[in-house]
């Protein structure tokens, strides 16, 4: 029998409150943390930037993978064109279902999963806003800094799930 471990944070919206978090030291040499919207290299940002926190943390740095990359970029895609900001998409499955549909756990005895979302405009839409937002939320700091944690994949979609400009992230967790 599998056993699943959910931890699931509570959605953020970034805004200015959250632009306070002084930076991780290593985190300055992230490429492309400042830059705005979805590409390859703002989920390579990303990954830099969510790494020094764990690093900084005493922690092993985060692996991406396929499988997980396949369902969190669905879900930051699937959040802009359909605008609605939630775990769950529009037709009820959650986080665990989009995760388990792309065979992620099908090899795995035991499993834990996450999942981190956010989206921000303007300035607060790059890597290093949303990062900082996620480590100001003890929900989603928890999963970021999670021990359990092994592989990650994140989803940039470029686009504001309320319609409009920004860009929207979706990060999902496994160990």
């Amino acid at each position: 029998m599998r056993r699943i471990r959910q931890l699931v944070a509570t959605s953020v919206v970034a805004i200015s409150a959250f632009a306070a978090v002084p930076a991780v030291s290593e985190a300055a040499t992230c490429k492309g943390a400042d830059t705005a919207g979805g590409s390859k290299h703002g989920v390579r940002a990303t990954l830099c930037l969510l790494n020094a926190e764990r690093r900084a943390a005493g922690l092993r740095p985060l692996r991406l993978d396929r499988k997980l990359n396949r369902a969190a970029s669905g879900h930051a895609r699937d959040m802009v064109a359909k605008q609605y900001f939630d775990h769950d998409s529009k037709s009820g499955a959650g986080f665990d279902d989009r995760i388990k549909r792309t065979g992620w756990t099908k090899s795995r005895r035991s499993y834990t999963m996450g999942e981190n979302i956010g989206w921000g405009g303007g300035e607060l839409s790059t890597p290093r806003a949303m990062v900082r937002g996620w480590m100001n939320s003890s929900g989603h700091k928890a999963n970021i800094l999670s021990r359990q944690f092994r592989y990650i994949g994140i989803g940039i979609a470029n686009g504001a799930p309320t319609g409009g400009s920004g860009a929207t992230y979706a990060t999902d967790f496994g160990g």
